[in-house]
């Protein structure tokens, strides 16, 4: 015995660890989310693509996907850990009436619907309601990572489809508990074994809880007072994975225990550093997911099969799509946000392939039926990224409501105002206070409202229109402030300013530099980089609080205001960086003096070489 322990150590360090599939699932993630981002399709579908490619069906270099998708879970199950953590208890059940209302009868009713489908589409009623209920239950990896890319996880969309998933994750439970009555097998054996089974996985939730309200913070605090970095993620690690064994090895959901633990740590101190120790492993192991998604599309399968695996996916998805929203219409969603709704979720799930192995293990459906239901499944989240792209032509153009706007029409003030946001309330100011005469106006209603009600007349008008400029007065006035956030509109106004209102004295919001000398070549009397003397100010602060008088202060800031300057007008005179290298390098030198630091030509020299790299506009 001891020699064959031996010779297996040996043979371990003979060969090592097999890095290939390791670095080649690193590359091909690397390579291929960013990739597909830039396209416009999104990372899921880059990882499904990678995954693809590696798998048996692309070159074969990764011949066993099931166990790394048996790993991949994991991902998911963090997923849904930090999303518990941003679900306190009290936020989560004022969304009861969302996840057992709206969840529930989204569920059934589309489980109802597809299960007809898999009738009419001639299989079993049983294995219909399998393959109908397995395509119910929507990838919660993928909507989840969908709405955190596009930052509607908070929006009161985004709330309900997470809502709705939330429920789809719970109804698992039920499922499996009704493929174990369907299977052929059942008795009254086993329905005795349901029933131990129901009352065990009630008694691990009963024990989680009592575990996250009682245990579990003080355990974090022992933690903390290590001071060790590692042990706290240790332990975070263990919290989670904690909780979906417990769940696991009670019947239920690892996905499910995760989120609980991180609703009972939601309110906990430890919240953030949680969050942040899970993360890191989180997205690894969620792209890790996705690819062993993509690895376990046999397309062998799907060209031996090609006709009913195309036809169900188009048959399941249009019917599970149209049912959602009609749904979501029904209690009443705009038609923007159940279209959005219906596309996102109008997939197949991880857990359908619970579902699937589930009621193949139980004698429900048979091996190759299986394999049919699998690939429409992950066809279904291939496709989904790319259902989102013609998903914008239908989309209805946002509209602004006009309630308590005047539109810009007939005004004569002194001085013009285009654009307030935070650049031109605080320009405005200075104005105000001197009590001149003072036209603002605005595309955004919203602000114009929230204005109102603070004081200040706004009137809406589109800045880049000659006809709206008219209206605002632009030709009377002494004096425009075009305090516009976007530089191409800021662009724009000035140009038209200059070409129909050729003695209105202009000033503009800069974005850069390089906008900066745009302006100033149009012909805009004054303008200001948006951050430039914020900046100033606080860097002028850091040194003050590094000990700088307050004389020395005002002269460092004088010095590099003058040097900026200086800058500029080289640029703005076409000047190569050859010339402003040689100014650059004198600045250096006459800093150094004044400072009373040695700087050889040498060091001065590289300094302004990585200037010169710098782009023009940068600042």
């Amino acid at each position: 015995m001891a020699g064959q322990v031996i010779g297996h150590a040996a043979d371990a360090a003979a060969h090592g660890v097999d890095l290939v599939p390791i670095v080649a699932l690193l590359g091909a993630g690397v390579i291929a989310v960013p990739l597909f981002r830039r396209l416009g399709l999104g990372s899921v579908l880059g990882y499904l693509a990678a995954g693809l490619l590696l798998g048996p069906s692309g070159i074969g270099l990764i011949n066993d996907p099931a166990s790394v998708l048996a790993a991949a879970e994991l991902g998911v199950v963090m997923f849904l850990f930090i999303i518990g953590l941003e679900m306190e208890p009290q936020r989560l059940w004022s969304l009861r009436k969302q996840i057992f209302g709206l969840g529930a009868i989204q569920v059934v009713g589309c489980g109802a619907l597809l299960t007809g489908a898999g009738v009419l589409l001639g299989f079993d009623p049983v294995v219909a309601f399998v393959a109908g209920m397995g395509f119910v239950l929507t990838s919660t990896a993928i909507v989840m990572q969908i709405l955190g890319e596009r930052g509607e996880l908070a929006t009161e969309s985004g709330q309900k489809m997470v809502s709705i998933l939330l429920l789809e994750d719970l109804a698992i439970v039920p499922l499996l508990a009704i493929v174990a009555f369907l299977s052929p097998s059942t008795g009254d054996e086993s329905l005795w074994a349901r029933t131990v089974g129901f009352g065990i996985a009630i008694g691990a939730v009963l024990l989680l809880i009592f575990l996250g309200r009682r245990i579990m913070n003080p355990f974090f605090s022992l933690m903390a007072q290590a001071r060790v970095q590692e042990v706290m993620t240790a332990a975070a690690l263990l919290v989670v994975l904690g909780a979906a064994l417990l769940f696991q090895a009670s019947g239920l959901s690892m996905a499910m225990g995760a989120f609980l633990a991180g609703v009972l740590l939601s309110t906990s101190t430890f919240k953030h550093q949680l969050e942040a120790d899970v993360e890191p492993f989180r997205g690894l192991l969620l792209g890790l997911f996705f690819l062993a998604v993509g690895m376990s599309l046999d397309l062998s399968v799907v060209a031996a099969n090609w006709g009913i695996i195309a036809l169900s996916v188009v048959v399941y998805m249009a019917l599970k799509a149209g049912a959602i929203y009609g749904l979501a219409r029904l209690l009443k969603s705009d038609h923007g946000e159940a279209l959005e709704r219906a596309v996102l979720m109008g997939q197949g799930g991880e857990f359908a392939f619970v579902l699937y192995t589930t009621s193949a293990a139980a004698g429900l459906i048979d091996g190759p039926t299986n394999a049919i239901f699998t690939a429409v499944v992950i066809i279904s989240m291939v496709v989904t990224p790319f259902a989102m792209i013609p998903m914008r032509w239908f989309m209805p153009k946002p509209t602004q409501s006009f309630d308590g706007v005047e539109k810009a029409d007939g005004l004569s003030a002194r001085i013009l105002i285009i654009g307030f946001g935070r650049f031109g309330q605080i320009a405005s100011q200075p104005l105000l206070a001197m009590r001149h005469s003072v036209s603002i106006i605005d595309n955004d209603t919203d602000m114009i409202r929230a204005a109102a009600q603070i004081g200040f007349k706004v009137h809406y008008g589109d800045g880049t229109r000659l006809d709206i400029l008219r209206a605002a007065g632009a030709g009377t006035a002494d004096l425009i402030l075009v305090c516009t956030d976007k530089p191409d509109q800021t662009t724009r106004i000035a140009e038209l300013l200059r070409n129909e209102f050729p003695l209105a004295r202009v000033m503009a919001r800069a974005f850069d530099r390089q906008h900066a000398i745009q302006l100033v070549r149009i012909g805009v009397e004054y303008q200001r980089r948006e951050l430039f003397d914020s900046a100033l100010t606080f860097g002028g602060e850091a040194i003050r609080m590094l000990g700088a008088e307050t004389q020395q202060v005002e002269d460092v800031l004088e010095g590099v205001r003058n040097r900026d300057s200086q800058r500029f007008e080289l640029q703005l005179n076409g000047n190569d960086w050859r010339e402003l290298g040689q100014l650059l390098l004198s600045n250096a030198r006459e800093q150094a003096r004044e400072g009373g630091v040695a700087v050889s030509d040498e060091s001065a020299e590289e300094a302004i070489g990585e200037s010169s790299r710098q782009e023009p506009g940068a600042a």
